[in-house]
């Protein structure tokens, strides 16, 4: 079993300790409260074969942390769940000019709300495998919020 990092505030990213090339999982947390499980690492060879000097878990936390919708499913259920039905009317008007945008208000409720820890494996597979353990709650005692299976 992996053993999984003490948690980190998305605020504080980066963070030096995740490693630069890594397959792992990762959890989400408000709280007490899970929010979401992933991994990260897909094909982990291939980019340790091609000699990628960032790959997996540290990409992924970082596009996390800077809360872009485009190509994040993280952050599209953020922003759909969670900040949009939170919108306030004055908030609203804002989006047409681009003052306001919904990458900006879903970054700012990632970094102020969230924490995140994670678990490092040593394959594609072995994150895959600890990603469901963590979704289906038989690690945590809960299933995610945003993700569950």
């Amino acid at each position: 079993m992996a053993e999984f990092s003490p948690r980190f505030r998305f605020a504080d990213w980066p963070n030096q300790k995740v490693p630069n090339v890594s397959a792992g999982v990762y959890a989400v947390w408000h709280i007490d409260q899970l929010i979401y499980c992933g991994m990260s690492g897909r094909e982990l060879e291939k980019a340790i074969e091609s000699k990628k000097k960032r790959y997996g878990l540290v990409t992924r936390l970082e596009s996390h942390a800077r809360g872009r919708l485009s190509g994040n499913q993280f952050c599209v259920y953020v922003a759909n769940r969670i900040v949009i039905p939170i919108l306030k009317p004055d908030q609203l008007i804002h989006f047409e000019s681009g003052k306001i945008t919904l990458d900006l208000l879903t970054r700012e409720h990632i970094q102020k709300h969230y924490e995140y820890q994670y678990a490092v494996v040593e394959s594609s597979r072995a994150a895959f495998d600890l990603e469901m353990e963590c979704r289906n709650g038989s690690l945590f005692g809960q299933k995610p919020l945003l993700n569950p299976c």
